[in-house]
């Protein structure tokens, strides 16, 4: 698949039911729809360009099937973050309570958001084993598209939008991802390797996860 379209599926995928799109929707109910995505594309293109470079950095340090096995483990733990899903916390939910320019308030609050977000650090993954332009483009169009919708279908159906399927089929697909290119890249490593990627797959599961292990064990005392 074209690096610009695998980009921008992959981005909009990670985005559905993400703290950053929560937070979207949110802005929205308090301003103008236009002026909210204008700024998600902003705060999207300034994070973004960052995030392909060190993707593209890194690409070039170490060789391609590693970088290829690596990327794989990390949109299978993206894949847990996603059907996970994310939750705003109080700060985040009530910033339309501002005097502040709608237009900076929406790209501040974004581009502090996404910082070490997973759509950011799916960015860099991306940007690992493809050319660093049409990642950069392809993610940021893939974001503004997936908030547009989200807010947009928000709208009209009063936020009701079904979250669940949303997450389970996102997810799906970057398990499905991850699976290929741990496959391609790793396909010649050693045993102790694919170990090593297979703990840290379940430590990652776990680790999201927690509150609902821990939820059914109180339960079942």
């Amino acid at each position: 698949m074209d690096a610009f379209w695998l980009s921008l599926v992959m981005i909009f995928l990670a985005e559905l039911g993400d703290k950053t799109q929560l937070v979207a929707l949110t802005l929205a109910t308090c301003y103008n729809t236009r002026v909210v995505l204008w700024g998600i594309f902003w705060a999207t293109l300034a994070v973004h360009v960052f995030s392909a470079g060190i993707g593209w950095f890194v690409g070039g340090l170490l060789p391609g099937d590693w970088i290829a096995f690596i990327a794989g483990v990390s949109f299978i733990i993206f894949g847990f973050w996603t059907l996970r899903g994310d939750s705003l916390d109080d700060d985040e939910a009530g910033e339309c309570k501002t005097g502040v320019n709608p237009f900076w308030l929406v790209f501040s609050t974004f581009f502090m958001a996404e910082l070490g977000d997973k759509t950011m650090l799916s960015t860099i993954s991306l940007a690992t084993t493809n050319p660093f332009l049409p990642v950069w483009l392809g993610s940021t169009i893939g974001m503004v598209v997936s908030d547009g919708l989200a807010v947009i279908v928000g709208r009209m159906m009063g936020k009701n939008l079904p979250e669940k399927a949303i997450r389970i089929g996102a997810s799906f697909v970057f398990f499905l991802f991850g699976a290929w290119w741990m496959y391609e890249g790793g396909s010649k490593f050693s045993l102790p390797v694919w170990s090593a990627a297979l703990l840290t797959l379940v430590g990652a599961a776990l680790f999201f996860f927690r509150d609902l292990i821990g939820k059914r064990r109180g339960n079942e005392a």
